[in-house]
């Protein structure tokens, strides 16, 4: 399976909550570069799953737009403070896919990421705003069984 990482787009410093933070304009318009990276280079994930944070749920809404395949399903697990090894579990239910993508937050994103290529440290990868990423996970999804793909930030989308 291949697992594309994607963190939320730029968003807004202050809201009523954190979880009420929206896009910006740009923000808006970065989520919209990956969408159209992706459909471009073929990128087309069975399930795109997403943080329900606002934030993180305006941008995987906006990507899936351009994926018009891929079904957007929220998942709580991957709200804000997501745990790596608890995640890899989740994804297991879906590991009979092709590939999913995941929308969320940093450092949860490198955390998860890290921990699929067995790096010695979760803070190990710097993962901006709307960077997507891919990790084959065939191997399985356990801690160092992945293999980075591809680590592209949205400025070079």
């Amino acid at each position: 399976m291949l697992i594309y990482l994607l963190r939320h787009a730029e968003a807004e410093g202050l809201a009523a909550s954190d979880h009420a933070r929206r896009l910006t304009p740009k923000g808006d318009e970065q989520a919209l570069r990956v969408g159209q990276f992706c459909q471009g280079q073929g990128i087309k994930p069975s399930v795109i799953l997403s943080s329900p944070v606002m934030r993180a749920w305006q941008t995987a809404t906006l990507v899936a737009k351009s994926l018009s395949e891929a079904e957007l399903v929220g998942v709580r697990w991957a709200e804000c403070g997501m745990d790596p090894w608890a995640a890899m579990e989740e994804l297991k239910a879906y590991a009979k896919l092709p590939s999913v993508m995941l929308v969320g937050h940093q450092p949860d994103l490198g955390g998860l990421a890290a921990a699929l290529l067995g790096m010695q440290s979760v803070q190990s990868l710097r993962v901006r705003k709307a960077l997507l990423m891919c990790i084959d996970a065939s191997g399985g999804l356990s801690t160092g069984a992945g293999t980075l793909q591809f680590f592209v930030p949205v400025r070079l989308m």
